[in-house]
């Protein structure tokens, strides 16, 4: 059996669709409901993890994936020692290859992809889409039993908008999108509320599809809007009560709309995550309540009684539990916590008082990219950000071409430039002079101990040998923390989401290093780092370490990717006092070297 498709190492996108497979094999063969179930929750899970399902086995961290149990931790750990599973392999067995390739393809179940690769003899993984595209251009599955001429057509629909999109989007990117619909819907009198729902609104790492919902009493008039956008190349579907469209650059984007006086149960309902959604469910039902999109059923009243919710503060007030954010809805321990009132208050953009990671364009002659803004726009944009203090930590000058003097002059006069900053804004936003410097394979720091005399504080970060064992790493790691100057450790899991999973730490040794020496943890906001990701930050906060967030910017613009790090920090429970960036300067001041 041909379904084990996996990258070496595998992506969290490949070993999801990989367990909702085992699902499909299940449904097909009439298993047991909750053990099909457990696959699906345990592939979403994956799916919007923030961190590498191999890499968190590697580091024997699977608990920290919610839905995440003992046999499947076995399963999984079979997969990745021997890319396979004997225990699926039974579940497959009997069933055509093909059946497989055909569950991404929206409107195709498990059931039905059974039906049409038994009956259209698709017995090869690769070669099923393309055989059920050519079989339902032809007309051909109409002529199979059960199939309607228009269940033929929604087949067609679906394979079309599957072939066209892309990779799941990294968030800023799917901000972008969604803000331009939300805008482009927003000038009608009609609607009264709009939002953003799903993985967008949990502020994941990565979105799908994008989704968005609308209070309304004029339901119709907001669909007409949405199904004429400017940059739809086709409607995928449109209804009563919602519609879907696909988008020129090939991203689907669905739109539901409710009466604004039940909308916040629709608001619950579709922000998700599927896991938190059944907690929230199987937590209702202890009550004599029933949970839905519409709103809260009171089973115990007779007849049935149907309480609607304006806002979604109050589906949950009802409930007896505090508002739980977005970013906390990934079905961990979240209900329990706000069934005890003891949610965190989490940080806020808002609270963001500076930046201690800004690449501007004053040239340290260094190997890595340069920044573009200069200095001094940088610093104009952080005094209209309402910033008490600004960091420039440029990369540091190249090893390569340079003597150790040359790179202390590099150094020198950049203070010298940031210093005569100071000077021109001297009561409006505190200067730091800093730099982030590579930590060499062997965990010694890039430049001449002679430079550090010149810093405040420097950003110490791994940008090569990644392919080093965890004990190397982190060995590599705290040896470069270990030089007082060394205050920030910058993203610290060398990640790029969607290109390069990131090299692993062993994470207790690192957080019990931090706390005795007061080092820092940086979440950087890049939108494809987003690291320290959001399961790290929330043990590194359990620690009681500290952290900061950075933008990373190399131009003005880039400033505004704090709102990323300040999302990620949110996903990891983080409140305001474990960031140092939200700092008053005379606290911040303490507690620089």
């Amino acid at each position: 059996m041909s379904v084990y498709h996996l990258s070496k190492p595998p992506t969290n996108e490949e070993v999801a669709q990989l367990l909702r497979s085992v699902a499909a094999a299940y449904e097909v063969k009439g298993v047991n409901p909750f053990r099909i179930r457990a696959y699906q929750r345990a592939a979403d899970s994956i799916e919007h993890a923030s961190r590498e399902v191999y890499d968190l086995w590697q580091n024997q961290q699977l608990h920290l994936i919610p839905g995440i149990g003992g046999s499947l931790s076995q399963h999984l750990d079979e997969l990745f020692r021997t890319g396979k599973c004997e225990y699926w392999d039974q579940a497959f067995e009997g069933l055509p290859e093909g059946m497989f390739a055909l569950l991404p393809i929206p409107g195709i179940g498990p059931k039905t992809a059974y039906r049409l690769a038994k009956g259209l003899g698709l017995t090869r993984y690769h070669s099923a889409v393309n055989k059920l595209y050519k079989a339902a251009r032809q007309g051909q599955i109409v002529q199979l039993e059960g199939f309607k001429a228009d269940g033929e057509k929604r087949i067609l629909s679906g394979i079309e908008a599957y072939l066209g999109r892309s990779h799941r989007l990294l968030l800023h990117k799917a901000d972008k999108i969604a803000q331009e619909v939300v805008d482009y819907l927003a000038v009608l009198p009609e609607i009264v509320q709009i939002d953003v729902l799903g993985s967008l609104r949990r502020r994941n790492p990565t979105v799908g599809d994008i989704d968005i919902a609308v209070a309304t009493a004029q339901k119709q008039a907001v669909l007409d809007r949405f199904v004429a956008f400017p940059r739809a190349k086709q409607v995928i579907d449109r209804g009563d009560q919602s519609a879907s469209i696909l988008l020129v650059s090939n991203i689907r984007v669905d739109l539901k709309v409710q009466q604004p006086t039940s909308y916040g149960s629709l608001l619950q309902h579709f922000t998700g995550s599927k896991l938190h959604n059944i907690k929230l469910r199987e937590y209702a039902l202890s009550q004599g309540l029933s949970l839905s999109e519409k709103g809260i059923k009171l089973l115990d009243h007779q007849p049935e009684k149907l309480l609607q919710f304006a806002q979604e503060q109050e589906f949950y007030a009802y409930l007896k539990l505090d508002w739980i954010p977005p970013e906390l809805r990934e079905g961990t321990d979240e209900i329990v916590v706000a069934a005890a009132h003891q949610l965190p208050r989490l940080v806020k953009l808002q609270d963001i008082q500076g930046d201690f990671h800004l690449h501007s364009s004053f040239d340290t002659e260094t190997a890595h990219d340069l920044g573009i803004s200069s200095m001094e726009q940088m610093v104009e944009q952080a005094i209209k950000l309402g910033y008490s203090y600004l960091a420039f930590s440029e990369h540091n000058p190249a090893k390569q071409n340079h003597r150790e003097n040359e790179v202390v002059e590099i150094v020198k006069k950049k203070l010298k430039a940031v210093k005569q900053l100071q000077q021109l804004y001297e009561n409006q936003i505190k200067i730091f002079n800093s730099l982030e410097i590579d930590i060499n394979p062997d965990g010694s720091l890039a430049v001449p101990e002679s430079v550090f005399e010149y810093l405040d504080f420097a950003i110490v970060s791994v940008h090569s040998s990644f392919n080093q064992s965890p004990k190397q790493v982190t060995n590599r790691i705290l040896s470069a923390l270990s030089h007082p100057k060394a205050k920030i450790l910058g993203h610290p899991t060398g990640r790029l989401i969607n290109k390069r999973p990131g090299y692993e730490i062993l994470w207790e040794q690192l957080f019990v290093f931090c706390l005795q020496h007061d080092k820092w943890l940086e979440i950087d906001g890049w939108p494809d780092r987003l690291d320290l990701p959001d399961t790290q930050v929330r043990e590194a906060v359990k620690h009681g370490l500290t952290l900061v967030i950075g933008s990373d910017a190399h131009q003005v613009d880039h400033m505004a990717m704090m709102r990323y790090g300040v999302d990620t920090a949110r996903r990891g429970w983080a409140e305001a006092k474990s960031i140092a960036n939200t700092w008053p300067l005379d606290k911040l001041l303490q507690r620089l070297p």
